[in-house]
């Protein structure tokens, strides 16, 4: 298992309001993919995955039309 920050960006995609939520927590995690799809198991997921640089591994979501990113940065 791989020690992982992990940071969930919740969209909002309301007119004249550009805030999202931002929360920030510390996971042991064998595969951030298998998390993400356990997370959203009751909703209608759609992900696209990428790898940055310098590791980061950011999954762009889409469930329920609410965008949301997770991004996890290994520790």
């Amino acid at each position: 298992m791989k020690m992982y920050e992990a940071v969930w960006e919740i969209f909002n995609l309301c007119s004249n309001n550009q805030m999202r939520d931002v929360f920030i927590e510390e996971l042991e995690l064998e595969d951030p993919e298998a998390y993400i799809c356990n997370k959203f198991k009751d909703k209608d997921l759609t992900y696209e995955k990428s790898i940055l640089p310098d590791g980061s591994i950011v999954f762009d979501i889409m469930t329920t039309d609410i965008k949301q990113r997770y991004t996890f940065t290994e520790i």
